[in-house]
């Protein structure tokens, strides 16, 4: 066996060719390879047309199917999956696969780190602190692990988004290359669109997508329509004020032609009261964006010591009425898997403590 043994999700189609090439096989099959391989979830599976002889076997030998394992799955009763993969280190990192509305489709979100430095503190996440960046490789098993989830399951992995652990945006390179791979239709041949990347705000970070070119979604996650409250909740808003982030959104829209998701998470008596509602709607008056609502999966005292609560019914009614009321278009995100550890962080953060 020729170098360091490692699993196929971590090797770019130019990787895989050289490591062909040195196995003696031309580098013409490296990319049917890893066609096959990101069709099957990261299996390796007889191939619809025969390989050289012999190279099947060679690439079992000397790549595993997969760098990570699973740690913990948990299933809700409305079929949410959420996977803890343990990576080769030993560290752990949270993945779910949602079903659509569509019996036959299903939704994945990823992580792009260990952890997560932004300190939002209605976050899971962020009581467990920052560790490392994923590898482009790291991203992509968990691309592979929520396509086998959604294969058993009869659906097929539609869409993805970058709204895991981590902030995708500080750790551009890995969440570009991996997104290259699984929108490839030479490869994972999920779709450009198909792909949001959600950021807490992060102006360079959006910029620089902006500058990549790829046609992907984004999604700026605000929570608060003013600097002073939004800096309570999410850290980060003290260095980047709300109207400069979405300046940056603004760019990035003009660039690709379609509407950047806002996404706000109603917290009781925090900013869900219609003030808070007349406030992002003047700020988004003049803006093409869409506002993705959540509902907030309490996580216990937060950093800061605050427990919390998710908005009541009535306010959360009045809040998107407000909106919509000055022509702001806005939507619940359905609650996801609330009878399991849900929201982000919050497995990962359960087994370490019993551990």
């Amino acid at each position: 066996m020729l170098g360091v043994s490692r699993g196929l999700a971590n090797l770019s189609l130019g990787e895989l060719q050289q490591q062909l090439a040195l196995r003696g096989y031309k580098s013409i099959h490296a990319a049917r390879v890893l066609r096959e391989f990101y069709a099957h979830g990261g299996q390796w599976m007889e191939p619809s047309r025969p390989l050289p002889l012999g190279l099947l076997d060679c690439l079992r030998r000397d790549f595993p199917e997969s760098a990570a394992t699973l740690a913990v799955r948990q299933v809700a009763e409305d079929g949410t999956t959420k996977l803890l993969l343990r990576l080769q280190d030993g560290r752990t990192v949270e993945t779910v696969l949602m079903p659509d509305f569509r019996v036959d489709r299903a939704a994945g979100c990823i992580s792009s780190q260990v952890g997560c430095a932004m300190g939002c503190d209605f976050c899971a996440t962020t009581k467990t602190g920052f560790e490392r960046n994923l590898t482009a490789g790291e991203i992509i098993e968990q691309f592979l692990a929520l396509r086998r989830e959604s294969a058993a399951a009869n659906r097929k992995l539609q869409t993805v988004v970058f709204m895991g652990m981590g902030e995708p945006l500080l750790n551009l390179d890995a969440v570009l290359e991996a997104v290259g791979r699984m929108a490839d239709n030479q490869l994972g041949g999920l779709g450009w669109r198909q792909i949001t990347v959600s950021t807490v705000g992060i102006v360079p970070g959006i910029d620089a997508l902006t500058a990549s070119g790829l046609n992907l979604h984004l999604a700026v996650s605000l929570h608060a329509p003013d600097d002073a409250t939004r800096a309570q909740l999410l850290p980060m808003g003290r260095r980047f004020a709300i109207q400069d982030i979405l300046a940056a959104a603004d760019r990035f829209q003009a660039s690709r032609g379609r509407p950047v998701t806002i996404q706000y998470c109603l917290l009781k008596g925090v900013n869900d009261s219609l003030d808070h509602a007349h406030a992002l709607a003047a700020l988004l008056a003049t803006r093409r964006m869409h506002v993705n609502l959540l509902r907030y999966n309490p996580t216990g005292l937060s950093l800061r010591g605050v427990a919390y609560e998710p908005t009541t019914d009535e306010s959360a009614e009045s809040f998107v009425a407000a909106l919509r009321s000055q022509r702001v278009v806005a939507h619940f995100r359905r609650s996801r898997g609330p009878d399991i550890d849900a929201a982000c962080g919050q497995l990962r953060r359960r087994t370490q403590v019993v551990s």
